[in-house]
């Protein structure tokens, strides 16, 4: 009787499947699915692939937890009153129709704003309005069409997750049933000596048989419990008509199984189960290694790379001091400038707050804020300064994951991860051509030598390596460097970092530093009502020349500005009763004198009459004259600076010979210079202080902020380096270069030892279970070539 498949599923319908659509079912669930699909024009699911759904399970009142207010409080990452975004873990995510599927729920449902598949995490970030689809609500959905959630309170409360002990579980069992298979092979392996000998044919005669069905019992474990992995991901890859790596693999073990169980059932011999057991404890072995090793870089990204930012805490005393956020407690008074990140879930104090939840959202639209509101982590304040007290300690591995928010990545692809698929893709077709033209030639030859010299092949010829190489080079170095204080992205930012042709740098905050200048000031002189609100209005700038001009004016009662508001590359505007000062350019400020052009000033105009100006004297960083000059000989430089030409004969001095400097540029301006710099072909790093040059930034192939502990964090960057570091900038470069040769070596290494793997196994000087012991060898050598040569170029950095 012919097998009925489901058409969502793929499960078995037995003798009386559901007809829909002409179309079969097992059950109702995956019919309503189906139907659920259909109806919402998502039947392209199944052209993706076919059966790659699973049978919904619902019960009624599992969810009813959901309804909490406090539970939901403590699931979701982002929660308002028309907006929560929820990262929900999907153990049936396992193909691309589900990543299509799942990025797809605001189709099922329209108060589903935006949907972002995580697949090696198996997640699903979900933003969505909690008025027109609660939580509980969204989780029957997933569970509806087969996708239910997996939800553990204990995932929320900041506890050290335990390991897959599944692998541990797998990899005990391969190891138990390979030491005694070994063991019972014994006779086998000293046959010839053990029949020379009293008592051999004993051994031979009487247990023989035994021992072989002894093996063929403890393999049955090995084959479909350990190895069932294998046989389940090279099943999904054919059933999806694509030849991943692990069909040779598992071809290779069902071989051996089927050969050694055919041999003692015929008694043509005991079989090669050693080499079986062998071969799937080697591959668990491997795995393992890999992952554990993964956890290491993981766990090091996360918790260790702190970014080189702080807030303004306020003391008890009412001081304002600069706080390191992973020092932020429960209860802390921080103050949020204007353009600052929020760090922390809060509850706001003083000051009217418009918050862009965009970093964390999507959605660009200010939110507005008054005291007694809460606040959450991620959103950036839009007007003036606000206080607000902590309502929980600092998670600087949200701002990491916030960091790599998909809205904000870089579609460009990686060739060398390009380069990593695609061999991969290849491998798998070599491979099996290889296997079976070599099993052809030794069946005719020799046949004795044919099922070792094709399990061999499909064994020894693995592009694990090859996929290796790549992840664990970039992966170490990005550790390395965050130990250096220089805070990458992902590891794609190195590989565009070692393409970079031409360098583009901001001056005030970037080159300059606000810590060491000084102003003076020419002008009328201000009233104290005058340098109050002077004061008062600086302080909610996070601009370098505003925090500077803070710092040098004397203490000043602090109080919340009537209305404020900054403009970029202009000016900044303050509002007290009937007080209203301007700061900024002299074209902002309304100043009708002569221009001077000859220093930086920052000009100011109270209730529309100019008073006077600050002239700054910069100060440049340390080694900014030695940076410019080594990098000049490899890279095209130039400045874009908001400023007038006033610094245009020192830096003439200080940078190298016919250095392109531009002066009076608007954010706008340093955008579309880059932009047609990468017009014609160039590939662009700009460095910036992360307010201003924001654009500038995330148009850049890399966008590299500056930071001198302050928390002006644009998630549109693509690096954060410490202001200390600014010196080494260029041998970052130069180490990032270096790591993309050390991936070609790494490949190159693999390629060789597959070669001359293949060369033995074809030529039938390999048994299967050498080949299962090199096979993870081979990975971890690559794996340790990467890693020591990463390490050695990590000493070489300052």
């Amino acid at each position: 009787m012919e097998t009925v498949n489901c058409y969502h599923c793929g499960d078995d319908c037995g003798a009386a499947p559901i007809i829909f659509d002409e179309k079969e079912f097992c059950c109702n669930g995956c019919k309503t699915v189906y139907e659920i699909f259909d109806t919402n024009d998502l039947s392209y699911y199944y052209d993706l692939q076919s059966a790659a759904g699973a049978t919904p399970k619902t019960s009624e009142g599992k969810y009813d937890y959901l309804e909490t207010e406090a539970i939901i409080e403590r699931l979701t990452e982002f929660s308002d009153t028309e907006l929560q975004i929820i990262n929900l873990y999907i153990p049936h995510i396992h193909c691309s129709s589900c990543i299509w599927v799942l990025e797809n729920l605001n189709k099922l449902n329209p108060a589903i704003s935006l949907s972002q598949v995580d697949f090696p995490k198996k997640s699903v970030r979900v933003t969505y309005n909690p008025s027109k689809i609660p939580l509980k609500q969204l989780v029957i959905l997933l569970s509806k069409i087969g996708y239910e959630p997996y939800i553990s309170l204990d995932d929320f409360d900041n506890k050290k997750k335990d390991i897959d002990r599944n692998l541990i579980y797998k990899l005990a069992v391969a190891g138990f049933a390979f030491g005694n298979v070994m063991f019972l092979s014994f006779p086998d392996y000293f046959d010839m000596s053990l029949s020379r000998t009293s008592g051999g044919e004993f051994w031979l005669n009487q247990y023989e048989t035994l021992f072989r069905w002894m093996m063929f019992a403890f393999s049955l474990p090995v084959v479909f419990y350990a190895g069932r992995d294998y046989f389940i991901s090279a099943y999904k890859g054919l059933r999806s008509k694509l030849l991943n790596i692990d069909v040779p693999i598992a071809l290779g073990i069902l071989v051996l199984f089927l050969r050694s169980t055919v041999e003692i059932i015929f008694d043509w011999g005991s079989g090669f189960f050693d080499s079986l057991t062998g071969l799937v404890f080697f591959l668990l072995l491997g795995k393992f290694f890999q992952q554990k090793t993964y956890d290491f870089l993981s766990f090091e990204r996360d918790y260790k790379a702190y970014f080189p930012i702080a807030i303004t805490r306020i003391t008890a005393e009412g001081k304002e001091i600069t706080t390191q956020l992973h020092e932020i407690e429960r209860g802390d008074r921080l103050l949020i400038r204007n353009e600052e990140l929020i760090p922390v879930d809060g509850i706001m104090i003083n000051g009217t707050a418009r918050i862009d939840y965009s970093f964390v959202t999507g959605e660009s639209e200010p939110i507005s804020k008054q005291s007694g509101d809460k606040v959450y982590a991620g959103g950036k304040q839009l007007q003036g300064a606000i206080e607000m007290e902590a309502l929980k300690s600092v998670s600087q591995s949200y701002l990491t994951q916030l960091w790599g928010n998909s809205v904000f990545q870089n579609n460009t692809q990686s060739k060398f991860r390009t380069l990593t698929d695609s061999i991969g893709r290849r491998f798998t077709i070599a491979v099996l051509s290889i296997a079976f033209i070599s099993t052809a030639f030794w069946l005719y030859l020799d046949p004795s030598k044919a099922l070792n010299v094709f399990t061999a092949v499909l064994i020894i010829a693995c592009p694990c390596a090859i996929a290796l190489a790549a992840p664990f080079t970039l992966g170490n170095l990005l550790r390395i460097f965050g130990r250096k204080k220089f805070y990458l992205k992902d590891t794609q930012t190195i590989e565009q970092l070692a393409l970079i042709d031409t360098a583009i740098f901001d001056k005030t905050g970037t080159i300059t530093t606000s810590q060491k200048s000084m102003a003076t000031y020419e002008g009328m002189p201000l009233t104290a009502q005058e340098e109050s609100l002077l004061k008062n209005t600086l302080r909610a700038s996070n601009h370098p020349l505003s925090r500077t001009l803070y710092n040098m004016l004397a203490e000043q009662d602090i109080y919340t500005l009537d209305e404020y508001e900054e403009h970029l590359g202009k000016g900044l505007e303050g509002t007290k009763d009937n007080d209203h000062m301007k700061i900024g350019s002299m074209d902002f400020v309304g100043n009708r004198q002569p221009k001077d052009a000859l220093n930086t000033s920052v000009h100011i105009s109270s209730n529309d009459s100019y008073r006077g100006k600050y002239v700054f004297y910069n100060h440049y960083r340390e080694g900014v004259s030695e940076l410019f000059q080594g990098m000049s000989g490899f890279l095209d430089l130039a400045l874009l600076s908001g400023d007038n030409e006033g610094e245009k004969e020192r830096l003439q001095q200080l940078l190298p010979q016919n250095t392109p400097l531009h002066f009076n540029q608007k954010p706008e301006s340093k955008l579309h210079f880059i932009k047609s710099l990468q017009e014609k072909g160039k590939k662009v790093l700009m460095l910036g202080d992360g307010l201003n040059d924001a654009g500038a930034l995330a148009q850049a192939d890399v966008g590299i902020a500056i930071s001198e502990n302050v928390n002006i964090f644009s998630p549109a960057c693509d690096g954060i380096l410490d202001a200390s570091k600014f010196q080494q900038l260029y041998q970052y470069i130069l180490a990032s270069q270096k790591a993309m040769k050390i991936v070609k070596l790494c490949f190159i290494l693999s390629l060789l030892y597959n070669a001359i793997g293949l060369y033995f196994a074809v030529t039938g000087q390999l048994r299967p279970v050498v080949a299962a012991i090199l096979m993870p060898l081979s990975s971890i050598s690559v794996v340790a070539f990467a890693t020591g040569m990463t390490n050695i170029l990590g000493r070489k950095l300052r």
